[in-house]
């Protein structure tokens, strides 16, 4: 029996991954192997025409994804730590209809956000810019971030805060000291998050942000599909790479996601 779950798994991953490994098979096919039918099940005749595309062409949009993934989480951070805290461990009046209200957010569609951010982003004179773009990602985020980490800090032993009091830490300094770097798995989680939302996004991209210098990876397949849609390699080859970031985030960032958040804090 567990041979046959094992085999079942095996086959479901495989088919999952498969559109994965045919975005890589063709980012190094040539444009005339491409029509061959049957189509290579590997790139035989191996061509790095789509690579040499992407440096060429994709690396503005890159880097401008790059910066408004971490600004997004920068923001996130910045919003979400210090609130998650108050509602965890100072418990404001209003904390329950605040929490319910954030719950709530996170239902809203993205694209009826960001048509209010249009309006304002219109307004202010922040339309096609990056800052604007980091601050519309955040608010995707924010909402996310708070319930995860109130969920994380309200976990926290009371002993750890009492002891930070009993020292003179005022809340600031016990937030500061002992609240952060306890809750690091956390952090690192909603951090994680944040930044793969906003490397991902094209709802707020295309509406915020379509006609602006500086466009996000995102944007950039897209308009790199209708500029040349014959040049397969060159189309799959920046969805490799646009994909590299994420998985590595992933691969480094997997035993922190589900790791205790106060393992180790206490000692018998």
């Amino acid at each position: 029996m567990r041979r046959l779950n094992t085999a079942v798994g095996l086959a479901l991953t495989a088919v999952m991954l498969f559109p994965v490994y045919w975005m890589v098979n063709v980012s190094f096919t040539r444009d005339q192997d491409m029509r061959k039918s049957p189509p290579y099940w590997f790139p035989v005749h191996g061509t790095l025409d789509g690579y040499r595309a992407v440096l060429e062409r994709q690396l503005p949009y890159l880097g401008v994804s790059l910066v408004v993934g971490l600004g997004t989480v920068v923001l996130t951070l910045l919003v979400a730590a210090p609130a998650a805290y108050s509602l965890a461990k100072l418990r404001p009046r209003g904390g329950g209809v605040l929490s319910f209200v954030l719950l709530i957010a996170q239902m809203i569609p993205g694209i009826i956000m960001a048509m209010g951010f249009y309006a304002i982003f219109l307004t202010t004179g922040v339309l096609n810019t990056v800052p604007g773009l980091i601050v519309a990602d955040s608010t995707l985020a924010v909402p996310f971030a708070v319930l995860i980490l109130t969920t994380f800090m309200s976990g926290i032993p009371e002993e750890l805060l009492q002891a930070a009091r009993v020292d003179g830490a005022g809340v600031t300094r016990t937030f500061v000291s002992i609240v952060l770097p306890v809750s690091r798995n956390s952090i690192i989680t909603v951090s994680l998050f944040a930044f793969l939302w906003a490397w991902s996004d094209f709802v707020f991209a295309s509406t915020l942000d379509q006609g602006g210098a500086r466009q996000p990876i995102t944007l950039g397949i897209y308009h790199y599909i209708g500029n040349n849609n014959q040049e397969w390699n060159a189309i799959m080859a920046t969805a490799v790479v646009a994909s590299i970031p994420a998985t590595v985030l992933l691969i480094v960032a997997q035993r922190y996601v589900a790791a205790g958040v106060t393992a180790g804090a206490v000692k018998d």
